[in-house]
């Protein structure tokens, strides 16, 4: 995470370049930036989100799975004879 911090703030002076060589400089440091900035958000804050959502959803569908489970493993030691 600092080290990606420490990327996107070093290609800072290639995005506000000023100068004779400007435009160049922006054409490389602009697509760079925005891509290091945009992969760090997901790596921040989507993933962890999208992790919290879908363990949500496994534990509803766990959940709701469960039930059924227990009637069949009741109704299968039901039948068993007792030792």
């Amino acid at each position: 995470m600092m080290t990606s911090f420490a990327f996107i703030l070093g290609l800072l002076p290639l995005v506000i370049a000023e100068g004779p060589s400007r435009l160049a400089r922006r054409d490389v440091g602009t697509p760079v930036f925005g891509g290091m900035l945009s992969a760090s958000f997901i790596g921040i804050f989507a993933i962890p989100a999208l992790y919290v959502i879908f363990q949500s959803i496994r534990e509803r569908l766990r959940s709701s799975t469960r039930p059924e489970e227990v009637r069949e493993k009741q109704a299968i030691t039901a039948d068993r004879p007792a030792v």
